[in-house]
């Protein structure tokens, strides 16, 4: 039986073609005419002016916060549900992790704790240096307030949508929020390139000071010269390819994982006690993943009884984000909560997802959800929640 994974890489002849040309034309390190052509492609999509392709989504996070001027002694607000390397990429600057729950539909930073957040850490006398927004799961961060609040505070928002490329908010495309953005092209997200991320920006300085860290901080003489720390972080012009051919197809793949999130609408409609994460006002998502809450009273069963079903049958599924605040390396970190991101956690299974999928396999993924429901109605009512 072949493993069925939440989003593998969807990549075929397009991606193949683009890559082989790009062997041939001997361009393989770090620089070249692809990572130039990627880069303009992905700051029109994202309606920048500026976009710097690098090794990772982490590595972009860690230049942007560079950027914007974070250090040691400074704070960066970040959201408790998100994935790690947000909150990972803040300490490598020296600057200190504070969290702020969630908005309990979309899972992202909530506006008016955010807003308390700002209050409460400036009557500490702590120096706020940027507040970082995460769009969970492909579905955008409420910039409409956010962008307000950090206006009126005189603060820089960097947006981690890492995981919402082709998403959008009231008609503008994710990654055009805020002073930078950052997007992931892991082998698990909407396009990949293998590995690899991107800063997005309008400002030019930012973009030329990502570019210089970017490539070991190397001086423009012949020598090689170094008058400060860099990294090496730049993307390669064969993954720079593979990139281009994904976004060529960014579209289709959207409108697959659509199908995708409809058909478990589908599955899951006449279930008490499950809702689609996220799934009341998605219009503007990418779909990147597509989740299901559990309310285990209602629905009498468990989440993770769902999730033990889906691994016997070799599907793999996940909970939601462990949120920040929970994780040990993280522990007594300063947050504001309100148990949100923790019910979410509790609550939450992502499930298959990727627009590889083929039919075949998003049929054994249903026939399995219905047979765990239908045996546990078959159970007479019993509420395994107790």
């Amino acid at each position: 039986m072949t493993r069925i994974y939440l989003s593998a890489p969807d990549v075929g002849p397009r991606e193949e073609e683009w890559c082989v040309a790009t062997l041939r034309s001997g361009w393989v390190a770090p620089a070249g005419p692809m990572v130039d052509s990627f880069e303009e492609a992905l700051a029109h999509q994202c309606a920048r002016r500026y976009a710097v392709a690098l090794s990772s989504g982490t590595a972009a996070l860690h230049l942007a916060l560079l950027g914007l001027g974070v250090g040691p002694e400074d704070v960066v607000i970040v959201p408790t549900m998100t994935f790690a390397a947000t909150a990972n990429a803040v300490v490598y600057t020296g600057a200190t992790p504070v969290f702020v729950d969630c908005e309990p539909n979309s899972g992202n930073l909530d506006p008016a704790l955010l807003e308390g957040a700002l209050r409460s850490l400036a009557r500490e006398g702590r120096h706020v240096a940027a507040v970082i927004a995460v769009d969970l799961l492909g579905r955008c961060a409420d910039y409409s307030q956010i962008e307000i609040i950090c206006e009126s505070a005189g603060l820089p928002l960097l947006s981690d949508a890492a995981e919402a490329l082709g998403a959008g908010h009231v008609g503008r495309p994710a990654g055009s929020f805020g002073m930078a953005a950052v997007l992931s092209f892991n082998g698990n997200k909407v396009i990949s390139t293998s590995g690899g991320g991107a800063l997005l920006t309008d400002d030019e300085r930012l973009a030329e000071r990502a570019r210089y860290l970017s490539t070991q901080a190397r001086e423009p003489v012949a020598h090689y010269e170094h008058t400060e720390i860099g990294y090496n972080y730049r993307l390669s012009n064969i993954l720079a390819a593979l990139g281009i051919a994904q976004l060529e197809r960014l579209q289709a793949m959207l409108v697959r994982r659509r199908q995708i999130r409809e058909g478990y609408r589908e599955v899951f409609s006449d279930v008490d006690g499950v809702q689609i994460f996220q799934g009341d006002d998605d219009v503007e998502d990418n779909c990147w993943l597509t989740a299901i809450l559990v309310d285990s009273i209602a629905a009498e069963w468990k989440p993770e009884e769902l999730s033990a079903a889906l691994t016997v049958a070799d599907i793999e599924n996940r909970p939601l984000w462990k949120p920040m605040h929970q994780q040990p390396v993280f522990a007594g970190a300063r947050s504001f909560l309100r148990g949100d991101a923790d019910r979410l956690f509790a609550t939450g299974i992502a499930l298959p997802s990727g627009s590889a999928l083929s039919s075949d396999q998003i049929d054994r993924v249903h026939t399995v959800i219905r047979s765990f429901l239908s045996a546990r109605r078959g159970r007479g009512g019993v509420n395994h929640a107790a």
